[in-house]
């Protein structure tokens, strides 16, 4: 028990020089501390593994900080549940999710790539020539599975109005009754001036930002860690236009075979995870005094 309390301490509380603990190093703290005569990183690891306890391991995190956090989620959470200001949306009434992956590179390789092959697996050459970078914006329509998405050499207010036109001037959005865009606070489509903007574009668009650094709370993140991993990986184009093709021609393929994203993070989530950051912004007040 006292190993394990001691590997969920940072290294600099014990007057470490070190960002985080190995193996070894809470093996050897272990016995300076005088816990132990001896013990071996293994052991130390063995015993951790019982509770995951990963001290090796670390992750970023930004601190929210959004005074309407809970409102502002709360008011996407109700969309993906079907429903807005307590009642049911209806037939008339689409979700889109919005968003823009920035800064695809088309890295050509210096030697072309091999196929995988029986006892080998696909191999990618490791040098490459940079071949410029574009911008993919899209959109996904929470409940029908629909994906619309442009390429562009840089992202901004007028390259988004492209997308909102693209879909906007489709049906059934062009005639729904309300379509509700949800997007984060990026540069190009944030605060009221862009809901503004978008109920001037289209009287029947209602923008809905997620809280301030609460991207996870946009759909279209998840259709973009797919096209990462399908498109993507391994970066291996011969040029920007290539890139561009093969992200448009991935639309109605992923269409093709997929379903509205199966959302479980619910209202009851969200009061647990808020308490859990009150909970440690007043642990953090407590250590700082």
């Amino acid at each position: 028990m006292q190993v394990k309390a001691l590997a969920c301490e940072l290294p600099t509380q014990r007057g470490l020089p070190l960002s985080r603990f190995s193996r070894d190093d809470l093996a050897r703290e272990v016995v300076r501390s005088g816990i132990v005569a001896s013990i071996s990183g293994t052991t130390v690891w063995r015993w951790l593994r019982q509770d995951a306890i990963k001290p090796w391991y670390h992750r970023s995190w930004i601190w929210p900080r959004d005074p309407d956090f809970a409102a502002r989620a709360g008011r996407v959470l109700d969309l993906y549940q079907g429903t807005w200001g307590g009642q049911a949306l209806g037939p008339g009434d689409f979700v889109i999710s919005a968003d823009e992956k920035t800064s695809i590179q088309a890295r050509i390789r210096i030697a072309r790539g091999s196929a995988p092959s029986p006892g080998h697996t696909r191999r990618v050459e490791f040098e490459y020539d940079r071949g410029g970078a574009l911008a993919y914006l899209a959109a996904w329509d929470v409940r029908r599975a629909k994906v619309f998405g442009l390429c562009r050499r840089t992202t901004g207010i007028d390259s988004f109005h492209e997308l909102v036109d693209l879909v906007m001037h489709q049906e059934p959005y062009r005639s729904a009754d309300r379509v509700f865009w949800v997007t984060d606070n990026g540069s190009s489509h944030r605060g009221q001036r862009s809901a503004d903007r978008f109920s001037t574009w289209y009287p029947n668009a209602i923008q809905v930002h997620t809280p301030i650094h609460a991207s996870w709370l946009n759909q279209i993140e998840i259709y973009f860690s797919v096209v990462q991993r399908k498109v993507l990986t391994p970066n291996e184009f011969s040029d920007l236009a290539e890139v561009e093709t093969r992200l448009l021609a991935f639309q109605p393929y992923y269409e093709s075979i997929a379903t509205p994203f199966e959302w479980r993070f619910t209202h009851e989530d969200l009061r647990r995870l808020i308490a859990h950051w009150r909970e440690g912004d007043q642990h953090a007040c407590a250590q700082a005094a």
